[in-house]
């Protein structure tokens, strides 16, 4: 029973985002219930209007006669937003400005979106973000590379952005709406850009070629719309990734000319594994910083080790690893809770590290033998609570509450009771106090159970470790204007980001990537089971983003069968394994 409690709960960190879907958008399996709650799903995209795209844009004219009154209008002054630090190993010469759409009844998607490209940003350079509504004449001068995601349909755009980007003198990434603008303001787009936007595709376009690989793309995004491009000049105009298996035929996903990349969608919404996303998470780190290296690592994890764990299943792990020359991180948890006795006859159980010598001695085994111990938060549950499987430590969540609906998909309900800076500093505190006590310093890095945490959370784990290990969670309101830290988390509009490289996140901690996922042999919670060979498939999608790592993470339970199997695949696709402290260096 205990296993497969294990599967179920792996599973959770999965999930990259909760959010009731748009509502104009094709019918959802994983929008709110009945009840109104809030069903894991990837971050959504704003509906399409019914409305074309204008060639000639009302609004666009207006604001040429009148740029001043524009600017005044979007109010906002260009020192709004924050300073994002690079990642180590980013160049501190290069400097990334990510302007975002702030206005309509999605506008929070702006924000989210926003801070997703600022982390990836982060792996090649510092960063800047703020509303595209208060750029003013000239700014992109200060930056090296530009990024601009419209998820508002006809955003009021500066007219000074426009004529900056048409000046050519900064790479600039363009993302989905508003490019109708752009060629608006330059009356020769088509002949100086060598290509010109057609009209959106709500086609089955659910495969993106990029680097001669194969990413996929979600349904749910298709509704969302593509972007058709038309090249009228080869010779000025190039298409980095192609979009198949819509009835109009091949799209031009990404599309190159001169200073200008455009992205004909949001490439945030609706992620999986080996999604377009790793397209553009590529495409972003060139903006950021054009002369990133090109390595291809791999980072495994050893997943839930507690004082309950098996000491031969351990050691066996740690046996198999060395005779590979693989280091490894431990993820453990220092005390135990089974406080409503599952899979005990309903009898409590309790026991610090220290009380099993044996899990103790196989640990030091693993350092040994080249392991790097983790803090995976102290308990690895939440009190009593049945949060949301059975209470027992490796199964729940610690630092957010959650439940299984009626539809057998995970709910993530908010911080758990008394959640403030000064008891999230208390759980480390009980957890770097039980790993002394059985003979382990405290670890330098953080990996929150089941990668979930409130912000107040993160917020302690930064300054308390600034390493993370995992996929970050995050939420809307917390970067008004771009500066991350100042808003009110919104805990009913949550979304989480996995990395394919190394990246410095909106909390400000670095972040070890984990974009592979990990062994389950059965399917649960509305996810697919995935085996060694998904990884490695997964793997191999990774390597169009410079510089990616193929991290994945195993439980011990499994035995070293799938271990070897996901080893062996990885290094059989061109990875090199290092530790986490390696990466985390840069």
């Amino acid at each position: 029973m205990k296993a497969r409690l294990l599967e179920v709960a792996a599973g959770v960190a999965l999930a990259v985002a909760m959010v009731p879907a748009p509502v104009q958008a094709a019918p959802l399996p994983l929008a709110p219930d009945a009840a109104g709650e809030l069903v894991e799903s990837a971050l959504p995209a704003p509906p399409l209007t019914d409305r074309e795209p204008s060639a000639t844009s009302t609004r666009v004219a207006q604001r040429t006669t009148q740029p001043g009154v524009v600017s005044t209008v979007l109010g906002v002054s260009s020192a709004a937003g924050t300073n994002g630090g690079g990642a180590p190993g980013a160049n501190a010469s290069q400097k990334t400005l990510i302007l975002y759409d702030s206005t309509g009844p999605w506008a929070w998607l702006g924000e989210a979106y926003a801070v997703q490209a600022g982390n990836l940003a982060s792996h090649g350079s510092p960063y800047v973000m703020h509303p595209v509504g208060s750029y003013v004449a000239g700014e992109m001068s200060g930056y090296t590379g530009v990024i601009y995601i419209g998820s508002t349909y006809d955003e009021p755009i500066p007219v000074s952005f426009l004529d900056d980007v048409l000046a050519g003198s900064r790479p600039v990434l363009w993302m989905a709406h508003n490019i109708w603008q752009l060629t608006a303001r330059a009356p020769n787009f088509r002949a100086t850009y060598g290509w010109n936007w057609v009209r959106y595709d709500t086609g089955a376009a659910t495969t993106v070629r990029y680097e001669n690989t194969d990413l996929g793309r979600s349904p749910l995004a298709t509704p969302s719309g593509l972007m058709i491009t038309s090249i009228a000049d080869p010779a000025i105009a190039s298409v980095p990734a192609v979009a198949t298996g819509s009835a109009a035929g091949p799209i031009n996903w990404a599309t190159k000319a001169k200073n200008l990349t455009y992205i004909g969608e949001v490439p945030f919404s609706y992620v999986d594994h080996g999604d377009r996303y790793l397209a553009a998470a590529d495409l972003i780190s060139r903006v950021s910083n054009p002369a990133m290296a090109d390595r291809k690592r791999a980072l495994v994890r050893i997943e839930d080790v507690g004082p309950d764990a098996d000491p031969n299943e351990l050691r066996a792990i740690a046996d198999y690893l060395r005779s590979q020359n693989v280091p490894f991180g431990i993820a453990v948890y220092p005390r135990f809770e089974n406080p409503l006795g599952a899979d005990n006859g309903g009898v409590p159980e309790a026991a610090d590290l220290a009380q099993r010598p044996q899990v103790v001695n196989a640990l030091k085994y693993m350092v040994q033998r080249g392991g790097t111990i983790l803090m995976h938060g102290y308990t690895h549950q939440f009190g009593k609570l049945v949060n949301p499987y059975d209470g027992r430590s490796g199964n729940d969540f610690e630092f957010y509450t959650a439940h299984v609906d009626q539809n057998d998909s995970v709910i993530y309900d908010g911080p758990v009771p008394g959640d403030s800076a000064a008891w999230m500093q208390g759980r480390i505190d009980s957890a770097t106090s039980a790993l002394a006590a059985a003979g382990f310093p405290r670890p330098a890095i953080f990996e929150p159970p089941h990668y979930a945490a409130s912000a107040v959370d993160y917020q302690v784990v930064q300054q308390n470790f600034g390493k993370r290990y995992d996929r970050g969670l995050y939420f809307a309101g917390y970067c008004p204007n771009g500066a991350c830290g100042t808003g009110a988390p919104q805990y009913d509009k949550i979304y989480g980001q996995y990395f394919p490289y190394l990246v410095r996140d909106a909390y400000g901690s670095v972040v070890a990537p984990e974009a592979v996922g990990n062994v389950e042999p059965e399917p649960f919670n509305n996810h697919p089971a995935r085996l060694p060979a998904d990884l490695v498939g997964t793997a191999r999608q990774l390597k169009v983003v410079d510089d990616g790592v193929a991290s994945f993470f195993y439980h011990p339970y499994l035995g070293t069968g799938y271990l070897q199997q996901t080893v062996s695949g990885l290094k059989s696709a061109g990875y090199r394994f290092v530790s986490v402290g390696t990466v985390m260096a840069g």
